[in-house]
Protein backbone atom coordinates (compact mmCIF):
# COMPACT_ATOMS: atom_id res chain seq x y z
CA UNK A 1 0.00 0.00 0.00
CA UNK A 2 1.34 3.42 -0.96
CA UNK A 3 1.10 6.12 1.68
CA UNK A 4 2.10 9.70 0.88
CA UNK A 5 4.72 11.32 3.11
CA UNK A 6 4.43 14.80 4.50
CA UNK A 7 6.01 17.41 2.26
CA UNK A 8 9.73 17.65 3.08
CA UNK A 9 11.35 19.18 -0.02
CA UNK A 10 13.73 22.17 0.23
CA UNK A 11 11.15 24.94 0.41
CA UNK A 12 9.32 23.25 3.30
CA UNK A 13 11.82 24.96 5.59
CA UNK A 14 10.55 28.35 4.52
CA UNK A 15 7.26 27.69 6.29
CA UNK A 16 8.89 27.36 9.71
CA UNK A 17 11.91 29.61 9.29
CA UNK A 18 11.52 32.18 6.58
CA UNK A 19 15.00 33.67 6.86
CA UNK A 20 15.05 33.73 3.06
CA UNK A 21 12.39 35.50 1.02
CA UNK A 22 12.72 33.18 -1.98
CA UNK A 23 14.20 29.93 -3.23
CA UNK A 24 14.64 28.69 -6.79
CA UNK A 25 15.65 25.03 -6.91
CA UNK A 26 15.71 21.85 -8.99
CA UNK A 27 14.33 18.51 -7.73
CA UNK A 28 16.89 15.73 -7.34
CA UNK A 29 14.50 13.09 -8.75
CA UNK A 30 10.82 12.77 -9.75
CA UNK A 31 8.23 13.46 -7.07
CA UNK A 32 4.45 13.61 -7.10
CA UNK A 33 2.98 16.17 -4.72
CA UNK A 34 -0.69 15.96 -3.79
CA UNK A 35 -2.55 19.17 -2.99
CA UNK A 36 -4.09 19.43 0.48
CA UNK A 37 -7.53 18.36 -0.76
CA UNK A 38 -6.35 15.63 -3.17
CA UNK A 39 -6.26 11.87 -2.66
CA UNK A 40 -4.17 9.30 -4.51
CA UNK A 41 -7.09 7.29 -5.89
CA UNK A 42 -8.57 10.27 -7.70
CA UNK A 43 -5.31 11.97 -8.68
CA UNK A 44 -2.82 9.25 -9.66
CA UNK A 45 -2.39 6.42 -12.14
CA UNK A 46 -1.39 4.24 -9.21
CA UNK A 47 -0.11 1.22 -11.13
CA UNK A 48 2.46 3.36 -12.97
CA UNK A 49 3.46 5.23 -9.82
CA UNK A 50 4.08 1.91 -8.03
CA UNK A 51 5.91 0.22 -10.91
CA UNK A 52 8.26 3.17 -11.33
CA UNK A 53 8.67 3.72 -7.57
CA UNK A 54 7.78 7.41 -7.67
CA UNK A 55 7.89 9.19 -4.29
CA UNK A 56 4.50 10.66 -3.34
CA UNK A 57 4.22 13.60 -0.93
CA UNK A 58 1.34 15.71 0.33
CA UNK A 59 1.76 19.46 0.74
CA UNK A 60 -0.21 21.74 3.07
CA UNK A 61 -1.20 24.14 0.30
CA UNK A 62 -4.15 23.97 -2.05
CA UNK A 63 -4.21 23.46 -5.78
CA UNK A 64 -4.11 20.27 -7.77
CA UNK A 65 -1.60 17.42 -7.75
CA UNK A 66 1.68 18.20 -9.50
CA UNK A 67 4.71 16.27 -10.63
CA UNK A 68 8.20 17.62 -10.02
CA UNK A 69 11.20 16.37 -11.98
CA UNK A 70 14.83 17.41 -12.53
CA UNK A 71 13.58 19.06 -15.73
CA UNK A 72 11.53 21.57 -13.70
CA UNK A 73 12.43 24.64 -11.70
CA UNK A 74 10.59 25.09 -8.42
CA UNK A 75 10.02 28.70 -7.40
CA UNK A 76 9.15 29.52 -3.78
CA UNK A 77 8.53 33.03 -2.44
CA UNK A 78 7.67 34.07 1.13
CA UNK A 79 5.45 37.03 2.01
CA UNK A 80 5.68 37.84 5.73
CA UNK A 81 2.64 40.13 5.49
CA UNK A 82 -0.27 37.72 5.93
CA UNK A 83 -2.80 40.40 5.00
CA UNK A 84 -1.70 40.28 1.37
CA UNK A 85 -4.31 38.76 -0.95
CA UNK A 86 -3.46 35.53 -2.84
CA UNK A 87 -4.61 36.99 -6.16
CA UNK A 88 -2.18 39.89 -5.70
CA UNK A 89 0.65 37.49 -4.89
CA UNK A 90 -0.06 35.36 -7.95
CA UNK A 91 -0.13 38.47 -10.12
CA UNK A 92 3.04 40.02 -8.69
CA UNK A 93 5.23 36.92 -8.75
CA UNK A 94 3.97 35.54 -12.05
CA UNK A 95 4.57 38.90 -13.74
CA UNK A 96 8.15 38.86 -12.46
CA UNK A 97 8.62 35.35 -13.84
CA UNK A 98 7.15 36.38 -17.19
CA UNK A 99 9.56 39.32 -17.35
CA UNK A 100 12.52 36.99 -16.84
CA UNK A 101 11.29 34.53 -19.47
CA UNK A 102 10.73 37.33 -21.96
CA UNK A 103 14.28 38.61 -21.43
CA UNK A 104 15.43 35.07 -22.20
CA UNK A 105 13.61 35.07 -25.52
CA UNK A 106 10.41 33.22 -24.61
CA UNK A 107 7.46 34.64 -26.56
CA UNK A 108 3.66 34.44 -26.47
CA UNK A 109 3.51 34.30 -22.67
CA UNK A 110 0.30 35.06 -20.83
CA UNK A 111 -1.16 34.85 -17.33
CA UNK A 112 -3.93 32.24 -17.50
CA UNK A 113 -6.45 30.74 -15.14
CA UNK A 114 -6.16 31.75 -11.50
CA UNK A 115 -2.42 31.27 -11.12
CA UNK A 116 -0.87 29.77 -14.28
CA UNK A 117 1.54 31.01 -16.89
CA UNK A 118 0.95 29.71 -20.41
CA UNK A 119 2.53 29.96 -23.83
CA UNK A 120 -0.49 30.74 -25.94
CA UNK A 121 -3.00 28.23 -24.53
CA UNK A 122 -0.57 25.64 -23.13
CA UNK A 123 0.58 25.67 -19.52
CA UNK A 124 4.24 26.03 -18.53
CA UNK A 125 3.80 27.07 -14.88
CA UNK A 126 1.27 26.36 -12.17
CA UNK A 127 1.37 27.82 -8.68
CA UNK A 128 -0.33 27.54 -5.31
CA UNK A 129 -0.29 29.30 -1.95
CA UNK A 130 0.04 28.16 1.64
CA UNK A 131 -0.97 30.61 4.37
CA UNK A 132 0.04 30.19 8.01
CA UNK A 133 -0.42 32.55 10.96
CA UNK A 134 2.92 34.16 10.22
CA UNK A 135 3.43 34.13 6.46
CA UNK A 136 2.13 33.38 3.01
CA UNK A 137 4.17 31.01 0.83
CA UNK A 138 3.88 31.04 -2.96
CA UNK A 139 5.32 28.04 -4.73
CA UNK A 140 5.28 27.14 -8.40
CA UNK A 141 6.50 24.54 -10.87
CA UNK A 142 8.04 25.87 -14.08
CA UNK A 143 8.37 23.21 -16.78
CA UNK A 144 11.73 23.78 -18.44
CA UNK A 145 12.13 20.55 -20.38
CA UNK A 146 9.91 17.71 -19.12
CA UNK A 147 7.84 16.05 -21.89
CA UNK A 148 4.10 16.24 -21.28
CA UNK A 149 3.91 12.46 -21.70
CA UNK A 150 5.52 12.09 -18.27
CA UNK A 151 2.56 13.81 -16.60
CA UNK A 152 0.18 11.71 -18.68
CA UNK A 153 1.79 8.52 -17.35
CA UNK A 154 1.36 9.30 -13.66
CA UNK A 155 -1.42 11.85 -13.22
CA UNK A 156 -5.12 11.45 -13.86
CA UNK A 157 -7.17 14.32 -15.20
CA UNK A 158 -7.62 16.78 -12.31
CA UNK A 159 -10.98 17.04 -10.59
CA UNK A 160 -10.82 20.82 -11.05
CA UNK A 161 -9.33 22.67 -13.97
CA UNK A 162 -8.99 26.26 -15.23
CA UNK A 163 -11.41 27.37 -17.91
CA UNK A 164 -8.69 27.66 -20.54
CA UNK A 165 -7.82 23.95 -20.24
CA UNK A 166 -11.14 23.05 -21.91
CA UNK A 167 -10.95 19.38 -20.93
CA UNK A 168 -7.63 18.75 -22.66
CA UNK A 169 -5.45 15.84 -21.53
CA UNK A 170 -2.05 16.56 -19.99
CA UNK A 171 -0.31 15.83 -23.29
CA UNK A 172 -2.42 18.43 -25.08
CA UNK A 173 -2.45 21.01 -22.30
CA UNK A 174 1.10 21.12 -20.88
CA UNK A 175 4.16 22.33 -22.75
CA UNK A 176 7.77 23.13 -21.84
CA UNK A 177 10.19 25.95 -22.51
CA UNK A 178 12.38 23.54 -24.46
CA UNK A 179 9.47 22.59 -26.71
CA UNK A 180 9.11 26.28 -27.49
CA UNK A 181 12.72 26.81 -28.52
CA UNK A 182 14.35 27.70 -25.18
CA UNK A 183 17.95 26.50 -25.34
CA UNK A 184 19.57 27.96 -22.22
CA UNK A 185 20.26 25.90 -19.11
CA UNK A 186 18.10 25.72 -16.01
CA UNK A 187 21.04 27.12 -14.02
CA UNK A 188 21.06 30.27 -16.15
CA UNK A 189 17.34 30.73 -15.70
CA UNK A 190 17.65 30.06 -11.97
CA UNK A 191 20.24 32.82 -11.66
CA UNK A 192 18.13 35.28 -13.65
CA UNK A 193 15.07 34.60 -11.49
CA UNK A 194 17.06 34.98 -8.28
CA UNK A 195 18.41 38.35 -9.45
CA UNK A 196 14.93 39.68 -10.23
CA UNK A 197 13.43 38.41 -6.96
CA UNK A 198 16.27 39.89 -4.94
CA UNK A 199 15.79 43.27 -6.61
CA UNK A 200 11.99 43.25 -6.39
CA UNK A 201 11.10 41.45 -3.15
CA UNK A 202 13.76 42.37 -0.61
Amino acid sequence: MLNPSDYYLPDAGLIDNAAERFMVWTPDKPYIVLGASNNMQDALVLENVLVDNITVLKRPSGGQTVMLTPNNLIISVVFPDTSVQPKDVFSQVNKLIVSVLQKNGVEDLRLSGISDIAILERKILGSSIYRSKHLLLYHAVLNVAEPAETFERYLKHPTKEPDYRKGRKHGEFVTSLKENGFQKTSDQLKQNLAEVFKASLI
